[in-house]
């Protein structure tokens, strides 16, 4: 099937091309930044953004997709569950 923006170039305002499941660790960082985190089942992700900051962000509803380019999620403090970094 061909890709018709195949010439465009990726922006962090267009889709994700490309997802990964997120297992939270204290030590590890993500394969790839994200551009937007995809969480499956609701509640507190910490995170390491991009800029070295960590922030805890608390009552995440299930489902939700938050643009946040981040290189770890945390798994002190992370409750929530099913985390798909996109990228």
């Amino acid at each position: 099937m061909p890709d018709r923006f195949s010439s465009n170039a990726p922006s962090l305002t267009g889709p994700a091309t490309h997802a990964f499941d997120v297992t939270p660790s204290d030590t590890l960082d993500l394969a790839d930044v994200t551009r937007a985190v995809y969480v499956g089942v609701g509640g507190a992700l910490a995170v390491r953004m991009l800029s070295g900051q960590t922030i805890t962000l608390s009552g995440v509803t299930g489902g939700s997709t938050l643009p946040l380019r981040i290189d770890r999620v945390l798994a002190t403090g992370t409750t929530a569950t099913g985390i798909v970094g996109l990228v």
